[in-house]
């Protein structure tokens, strides 16, 4: 009897050990004391600045569309295709001396600098050289799509392209699938290169205050790592149901292992 009672007590054991706490899946949850505490504010993100391999898309435009046309990479000045190989063969990619090359102007060095500051260089250059002060031109300059790498628990891993200027790390892992049910929530690595080396971090999405975070919000080439929890390795199953059937199989096998060893 007493031997019963420990095989179902470590049943129980195996069971509720294996199985995925709803913690552990709900995204920025309010923990221990949170009201208490300031609330919460999201990180303004610091102006992202340009590394070589980044892809420009560069547009400038005028009230008269011929006066533009020759510095645009359309030959009419029209606006160009804005699907991701389109702006890869159209864009301006740049170098690993850091520079562009762009129609008429020629060759600039844009490595470290903000797109707002690349824009205006180049007005600065079109205004000195090639038109009057009071010309109305307008240039445009953005990257041509945010990309991002992820990888690990999650539904669709790869790089993945957004045509927007910010993307927090909660719309990142929504375009890849969202974070399967193995996946661990509470330690997600984010891998950036910046000027200055390469930096890791890992952060708690099940926390609310990961928003406070200086990497809630990607930057352009960010890498994302999910890790897998413990009850993938284990295999007993994500769900109170899935461990008891595995619990159940067991049993069934050793009950049926046992009886035909004692027949022989």
């Amino acid at each position: 009897m007493n031997k019963h009672l420990l095989y179902i007590y470590v049943g129980i054991i195996v069971l509720f050990s294996s199985c995925i706490s709803v913690k552990d899946l709900v995204y920025l949850q309010k923990k221990e004391n949170s009201e208490k505490e300031n609330p919460i504010t999201m990180v303004e993100s610091k102006p992202y600045r340009l590394q070589t391999h980044d892809v420009l898309s560069i547009t400038i435009k005028a009230p008269d569309p011929k006066l533009v046309a020759i510095f645009n990479p359309t030959a009419d000045g029209a606006a160009a295709d804005q699907s991701e190989s389109a702006l890869y063969f159209n864009g301006f990619t740049i170098d690993d001396h850091g520079n562009i090359r762009i129609p008429v102007l020629g060759e600039m060095n844009v490595i470290g600098f903000t797109l707002d500051e690349v824009r205006v260089n180049i007005e600065k250059k079109l205004l000195a050289d090639y038109f009057k002060d009071n010309a109305s031109i307008f240039v445009t300059v953005k990257l041509a799509g945010f990309r991002y790498t992820i990888n690990g628990e999650v539904g669709s891993t790869g790089t993945k392209t957004l045509f927007q200027e910010k993307v927090n790390i909660m719309e990142a892992i929504a375009n890849a699938g969202d974070i399967t049910i193995t996946g661990d929530r509470k330690s997600v690595t984010i891998i950036r290169q910046t000027p200055n080396g390469t930096e890791m971090k890992d952060i708690d999405l099940t926390n609310v205050k990961v928003m406070n975070s200086p990497y809630y919000f990607l930057q352009p080439n960010d890498y994302i790592y999910v890790k897998p929890l413990k009850q993938k390795t284990w295999g007993t199953g994500t769900t109170g149901i899935q461990s008891l059937a595995t619990i159940i199989t067991l049993l069934s096998l050793f009950t049926t292992t046992y009886l035909l060893l004692k027949t022989l």
